[in-house]
This record gives structure tokens, C-alpha cells and sequence, in this order.
């Protein structure tokens, strides 16, 4: 009985349940997925032997520079996070640890979920087609776009399609690159109608967009404080809400304007 065990054996025997919970809790798998700084792909060149954007019915300049999207890489939708996961992704900054139904919609296959980022891919390239186009008042009957980008789904590289498509068909609108040579990097999805929107992991995006040599980096307004959070050095964030302001900020940096171009 507990009674006739000195004090000592007694806290043992009593932290025993409670060590081989945390244990348990430990091995448990959690609801989060890990996202890491992933891959990036300049639109303006090519991919797996293919030119990301192609156009037909009307002159296309040879570009400079590069327009870089950007990605995050993160467990995959049946992988199973422990707490030991968690601990080591929440103590480093490039890392970082998500909701498991932020990143994947809960209820669905590892299939499903690749179809569905396959269709916001589609959906991203058709309405950044429908916003470049607009922008530069070409006829879409008349001027038809072509995106490829192989392996990557969802909608964030919308803004930096757009981007490209209006590089390639009118630069920066005097004859330059849009780009001014430099690596500019960004995110962002994009509407038909050119707004801009916010997407996830921006601060893994900004280290990956610095890792492969941006300069500057696009960002959705909203997500300025995230993207923030982990600058890295030599890196301008310029925040924007359309296609118009990232065109206008790009186009006065290549100018020698950078006073003018607003910063996160």
C-alpha cells in the first residue's frame, strides 16, 4: 500500500502515469503540417524544356532579368507531425508550423487534394492571362496565352504570371525590362480584374525568393507583418494590392525611382 512506501517511492510511483502520458502525447500524431522554404520558378524562362508563357497574336519581346515565383514545401497531407516535429519546426525560423486543415481541406484523399491544386493552378493561370491582358487593353479572342509550370499547384503565382505576360508583350512601356534586369520575386493570387490577394507562408517565401537571388520581393498588403517577420537582409519588400501597383512599383525602380516605391 501507498502507506507504507517512503516519500520518495511514493512521487515516483506517481509521476510514472504522468511520464507515460507525455510520452504517449509525445509519439501521438498532431494536427499540423511543417512548411519549409520550397522551390522557385522564373516565369519568364523555361521549365522542364517548355517556355512557361507562351503567346500568340502579337509581338513578344525578348525579356531580362528574372520574375520569380515562389513556393513552400510542407508535409504532405497523410504524414503524421508528432510533438517532437513541432518543438524542432517551432524553435527555428525557417520552418514553420501550420494547421493541417489550413494547408490541405480536411475529409479529402492525398488525390483529391493534388486535383483540387491542380484546378486553383488552372484557375490562377487563366485569371492572370484575363488580368495581364486587360491591363494592357489587348483583345483575349485576339492574343492568346499559354501557361506551363509542371509540379507546382495552387493559385499563389498568380501575380507573377500576370507579371510576365506583361514583360514579355510590353516591358516596362518605353522599351525596357519590366524587371530592370534585376531577380524580383513575389506572390500573391490574382481576379480577372487585377486585385491582388493574400496567400500563406509568406516569410518562407521571402527566404526562398533570397536564397535564389531576389532583390526585391512582392507581397500582398495584408501580409506586410508576416512577411516581416523574418526579412531577410538585402530584400525589399514592396507591398501591392493589383496588378497595376506591382507594374508602377517595378517599373519605377527600373527607373531609378525607388524613393517612390512603397516598402512593407
Amino acid at each position: 500500500m501507498l502507506s507504507s512506501l517512503s516519500r520518495p517511492r511514493v512521487l515516483a510511483l506517481c509521476a510514472l502515469p504522468v511520464a507515460a502520458l507525455f510520452a504517449v502525447a509525445g509519439l501521438a500524431p498532431l494536427p499540423y503540417a511543417i512548411a519549409q522554404p520550397g522551390t522557385t520558378a522564373n516565369v519568364l524562362g523555361t521549365d522542364k524544356g517548355r517556355e512557361v508563357i507562351t503567346i500568340t497574336g502579337a509581338p513578344v519581346r525578348a525579356t531580362e532579368g528574372q520574375l520569380l515565383m515562389t513556393t513552400i514545401l510542407a508535409t504532405g497531407p497523410s504524414t503524421e507531425v508528432d510533438l517532437a516535429d513541432v518543438a524542432d519546426a517551432w524553435f527555428r525560423t525557417d520552418r514553420a508550423v501550420l494547421p493541417h486543415d489550413a494547408v490541405y481541406p480536411s475529409g479529402k484523399s492525398d488525390a483529391e487534394i493534388e486535383e483540387r491544386n491542380l484546378g486553383q493552378m488552372k484557375e490562377s493561370q487563366d485569371a492572370a492571362a484575363l488580368a495581364a491582358l486587360g491591363y494592357l487593353e489587348k483583345d483575349p479572342k485576339e492574343v492568346q496565352v499559354s501557361l506551363h509550370l509542371a509540379d507546382v499547384g495552387g493559385p499563389s503565382a498568380g501575380l507573377l504570371f500576370a507579371l510576365g505576360i506583361v514583360d514579355k508583350l510590353d516591358g516596362d512601356g518605353d522599351g525596357g525590362d519590366l524587371t530592370g534586369g534585376r531577380t524580383v520575386a513575389g506572390t500573391g493570387t490574382i481576379d480577372p480584374d487585377g486585385t491582388v490577394g493574400a496567400v500563406g507562408g509568406v516569410s518562407l517565401k521571402t527566404q526562398a525568393a533570397a536564397r535564389d537571388g531576389a532583390t526585391v520581393f512582392l507581397v500582398p498588403k495584408d501580409e506586410c507583418a508576416d512577411a516581416r517577420a523574418e526579412q531577410p537582409k538585402g530584400l525589399r519588400l514592396v507591398p501591392v494590392t493589383t496588378l497595376s501597383d506591382a507594374v508602377d512599383s517595378l517599373r519605377a525602380l527600373e527607373r531609378g525611382q525607388g524613393a517612390k516605391v512603397p516598402s512593407c
